[in-house]
């Protein structure tokens, strides 16, 4: 072979010598990549480095170019290396036999030892890595959290063949040390979360939703809502309880009186949100009248809301969905047909491309247990329909093909389902939003409804009948405490209120507006009366849940104006304006940016209106869903499997709320003063 243009020296790796360089002036190589490498030339123009232990050869040097030596180092530390991974097992072996007889063990039973330093420019053999036991442990526990995995899996042959294979010094570790160490990054965490919650100034909210099991028994989901310190939103899973008679009146009592108790929030609790899919109103009225009752002495009467948004809106999917079934079902067919043949569905793609159709929807097959998926199959199908009529002629084997009165029908479906979507995907927000956003949609589905209701189409009038009288129950429960909820947004404030109600209502829109000022100036009053020790006559009646006519009910939602009145008047000879009149006069932020972050904003003006900015944090953090962001679109109950059903209560509450504070983490903020 012609060394002409580069020599190497092989037996020598401190240095590389290159024509016109200096015999006594070679660079060093200092990594320690070449106490297990040789260098050798493959031609006048390459090189490559060759392990000495399993003799493979990586690209080094290509012409003039220097490939560097990451690629080397990972073939050694990553253990790629066969014979440098079967020295290092037995190296580790020795290291530990030996350290022990020396008695060298740490404090939590790993070994501890000072590895040599390499020589300089010698081989000093295979890399030694330390083993730790406990933190192998800890990582088995973490990895079964939040992956779900079965506790009992760490007993299982093929697992224990696997961690040999990885380590073989890993001892068997056993279904009772990985449910202890489970439990103890259970409590740590939830020291950590206790920490934040005994730092916040405000109130907490609470959502609870009800999973299913095999059994006969159901479990109580509760999730805090909060903002904290530093004016983040934060949710999180703060009870996992056994409801053994989920469909008596007190099934829920318990529950919550138990929630507030462990946390410490009996004086911070704000608002409950649950649902009629699993709560009766005897039950809803049950848990109003318990924190009415027994957790209404820093603030008066919690709130209770008896419909989970999310849930109404996918009920409101599936009765318009229902109401087309015989119409959906043929697209579903159609769809399927296609979806599962390639052949089909390449001859499907063709036809597309040769009637140029102008769309870059992809065909799906929905899953029924998500009704987002349904929608976008027929969004996707509707706007193919064109390649599904030539399709049909094409192949004759798909039969029965929607007509052109079938794909109107699924245009004007779709276009309802699209409302819901975009409400439903506002609540389904990874990082979730605050409630401000969602009286928007609310109100845009609404007045579409009414507007169906009174088609003369007499498919769309059917559609939007039910529909409509189906969202006005959950419009005369919840559009108060939405609407206090945007006027809480300085780019809105009372204006889509004002709007939105003479709108949908146009004979009660004046005193509905009325009804929310009175609210809101009557809530400002309670966190008033706590900062500035007002008289005790100002009270506020809490949110009723019985059966009464609109009007009463709407008189009784906040029946403290007189008492407001009556304060105005004692104190109008020495009367400045509060936080509230000054923040509703100032005039609104201009322009509506959707990347607006209104607790930031709160955050700036908290010195400008110190009372009043612990309202907006309640009022934003106020949740509507009791359901998870990415189980909003499920149309059916979460359900536990069997073998977390079997689960000791304690052990099921730790990896679930484990798991859900994992996601977010939790950061413990410097306390503001109040």
């Amino acid at each position: 072979m012609e060394t002409a243009d580069i020599q190497l020296k092989t037996a020598d790796n401190n240095g590389l010598q290159t024509p016109g360089s200096q015999p006594n002036k070679r660079k060093r190589k200092k990594s320690m990549v070449w106490e297990y490498f040789n260098v050798e030339a493959v031609d006048t123009e390459n090189s490559r480095a060759f392990c000495k232990q399993c003799k493979r050869s990586f690209a080094y040097i290509s012409g003039s170019k220097l490939a560097g030596t990451s690629h080397l180092k990972r073939h050694i530390l990553l253990g790629i290396c066969p014979v440098s991974r079967l020295n290092q097992e037995k190296n580790q072996v020795m290291l530990y036999s030996s350290a022990s007889q020396n008695g060298a063990a740490s404090q939590n039973g790993a070994v501890s030892y000072q590895p040599k330093k390499r020589a300089r420019g010698g081989n000093s053999g295979s890399i030694s890595i330390p083993f730790d036991q406990v933190h192998c442990n800890h990582e088995i526990a973490r990895m079964i959290i939040l992956h779900e995995y079965p506790l009992s899996m760490v007993e299982d042959p093929g697992f224990i063949d696997f961690a040999r294979v990885l380590q073989p010094r890993l001892d068997g570790v056993s279904f009772q040390n990985v449910q202890r160490e489970c439990l103890d990054i259970y409590l740590k965490e939830k020291q950590k979360l206790a920490c934040l919650l005994g730092g916040i100034s405000g109130r907490v909210s609470l959502t609870l939703d009800l999973w299913t099991s095999d059994r006969t028994t159901g479990y109580a989901i509760l999730r805090g809502h909060f903002v904290d310190c530093d004016w983040r939103l934060n949710h999180r899973i703060l009870s996992v309880m056994m409801v053994p008679f989920p469909d008596s009146e007190v099934a829920f009592n318990h529950v919550v009186v138990s929630c507030l108790s462990n946390w410490g929030l009996e004086s911070k609790l704000f608002f409950i949100t649950l649902d009629k899919s699993f709560a009766s109103e005897a039950v809803i009225q049950n848990v109003w009248g318990l924190v009415s009752v027994r957790y209404s002495q820093s603030f008066k009467s919690p709130y209770v809301m008896g419909t989970c948004s999310a849930r109404m809106l996918t009920r409101l999917a599936q009765e318009a969905i229902g109401r087309t079934r015989e119409t959906v079902e043929k697209v579903r067919r159609c769809v399927k047909y296609v979806k599962t043949s390639d052949s089909r569905q390449e001859k499907f793609n063709e036809l597309k491309q040769q009637l140029q159709v102008p769309t870059m929807a992809s065909l799906g097959i929905d899953t029924q247990t998500r009704w987002d998926s349904t929608y976008h199959m027929l969004s996707a199908a509707s706007e193919l329909k064109e390649v599904f009529s030539c399709f049909d002629i094409c192949d004759r084997r798909c039969k029965d093909a929607p007509t052109t009165d079938d794909w109107q029908k699924i245009g004007v479906l779709c276009g309802y389902l699209k409302l819901l979507f975009d409400a439903a995907n506002a609540l389904s927000i990874e990082a979730y939003t605050t409630t401000n956003k969602f009286f928007h949609e609310v109100c845009k589905i609404m007045l579409e409804l009414i507007h169906a209701a009174d088609s003369p189409d007499p498919f769309v009038s059917s559609l939007g009948k039910p529909m409509k009288e189906m969202l006005e129950k959950y419009w005369k429960e919840c559009r108060v405490i939405l609407a206090m909820v945007v006027v809480m947004d300085p780019r809105f404030k009372f204006k889509p209120v004002e709007s939105n109600f003479y709108k949908i209502d146009e004979e009660n829109g004046k005193s509905l507006v009325k009804m929310v000022e009175e609210a809101m100036f009557n809530l400002f009053l309670e966190y008033e009366a706590l900062t500035y020790h007002l008289p005790d006559f100002i009270s506020m009646e809490p949110l009723p849940h019985e059966e009464e006519d609109e009007e009463e009910e709407e008189e009784a939602f906040f029946h403290a104006g007189e008492d407001f009145d009556v304060y105005i008047s004692a104190t109008s000879s020495n009367h400045t304006k509060t936080d509230l009149e000054l923040y509703l006069e100032e005039a609104v932020l201009p322009g509506e940016f959707d990347d607006f972050d209104v607790l930031g904003w709160w955050k700036l003006n908290t010195e400008k209106y110190p009372t009043l900015s612990k309202m907006a944090a309640d009022l934003l953090s106020l949740p509507v869903s009791t359901l998870a962001p990415d189980h909003v679109f499920d149309t059916m109950s979460t359900k536990l499997d069997s073998y977390r059903s079997s689960l000791e209560p304690q052990m099921l509450e730790a990896l679930v709320c484990t798991k859900d504070w994992s996601q977010f983490g939790v950061h413990v903020p410097v306390q503001m003063e109040t």
